[in-house]
C-alpha cells in the first residue's frame, strides 16, 4: 500500500528489498534488490543516490535492519520514519502465552510430542531443532533451499494473505494443537489467530524486539503527512 501511495503522487522513490523471497510481489515502483552492506553501506547509498526521506517499513522483527537504517540516517542527516503496524491484541476467547522473543518459544512448548503450526517463516526454524519430538507445519513463500533441521516437518507453500477459513481448514487437517506466532501485527497474517481462536488452540506469541527511538508512524496516511512536499527523492 505505501509503494501504490508513493507512485500515485508522482514522488521519485524507490523500494528496496531485501532479496529474502524468490518472487517478489510486483510493486509500482522502481526496484531494488539486495542488502546494503550495514549502516556505513546504507549511508554511501544515501548519498550516491541524493535520497532526502527514508521510510523504513521493514518487518517489525526485523531489528537489525531498522537499527542500520536508523544510524546511516542519523549520521547522513536524512530524515526517517518507521512505518510500523500496530502490535495484535489478544481478543477474548484467545488462549495466547506472551514470550519475550522467538528464541525463547521451544523452551515453552510442551514437552510432550505436539503438532505445531511454525508460523514464523523460515529464517528461524533451526530454532526447533532442540524439540525434535514436534511434528512442524510451516507455511512458507518460496520452498527450503536447503534440508530442514525439523526431523517431523510438513511444508505448505503459499502467499498470503489468509482467510480464517482457510486456516481453520489447514489446522484441522493437520490437527495441529499449538500454534507460534510473532507480533507483527497487520491484516494479512492475522487469520491464523482468528482459526485458533474457533478452534480454542493456544498461541505462543513472541514479542517484538526493541527498535530504535526514531519518528513512527502507523499506517500510509501518516507517512504522507509526514513527507508532505518537501521529498524530493526518497527510499
Amino acid at each position: 500500500m505505501m509503494a501504490r501511495r508513493l507512485a500515485t503522487t508522482g514522488l521519485d522513490a524507490v523500494f528496496s528489498y531485501a532479496g529474502r523471497t524468490d518472487a517478489p510481489v510486483a510493486q509500482p515502483l522502481p526496484v531494488r534488490v539486495g542488502g546494503f552492506g550495514g549502516a556505513g553501506g546504507l549511508g554511501a547509498y544515501l548519498h550516491r543516490e541524493k535520497i532526502t526521506h527514508v521510510i523504513d517499513a521493514t518487518h517489525p522483527f526485523a531489528a537489525r535492519m531498522s537499527q542500520n537504517a536508523s544510524n546511516a540516517c542519523a549520521a547522513a542527516q536524512v530524515p526517517l520514519i518507521r512505518l510500523e503496524r500496530p502490535a495484535w491484541e489478544p481478543s477474548d476467547g484467545d488462549i495466547w502465552q506472551l514470550v519475550p522473543s522467538v528464541e525463547a518459544i521451544p523452551n515453552t512448548l510442551p514437552n510432550a510430542p505436539a503438532r505445531v503450526f511454525l508460523a514464523i517463516g523460515k529464517q528461524q526454524v533451526g530454532l526447533f531443532a532442540a524439540r525434535p519430538q514436534h511434528h512442524y507445519l510451516l507455511r512458507l513463500v518460496d520452498p527450503p533451499a536447503a534440508p530442514l533441521p525439523l526431523p517431523h516437518t510438513t511444508v505448505v507453500i503459499a502467499r498470503g494473505p489468509f482467510d480464517i477459513a482457510g486456516d481453520t481448514a489447514l489446522m484441522q487437517e493437520h490437527r495441529i494443537t499449538h500454534v507460534v506466532a510473532k507480533n507483527s501485527g497487520g491484516s494479512g497474517a492475522r487469520a491464523k489467530l482468528d482459526a485458533a481462536r474457533a478452534l480454542g488452540l493456544p498461541v505462543l506469541m513472541a514479542d517484538r524486539p526493541k527498535l530504535p527511538e526514531d519518528r513512527v508512524a502507523r499506517n500510509a496516511d501518516e507517512v504522507m503527512r509526514w513527507l508532505g512536499h518537501d521529498a524530493d527523492r526518497g527510499v
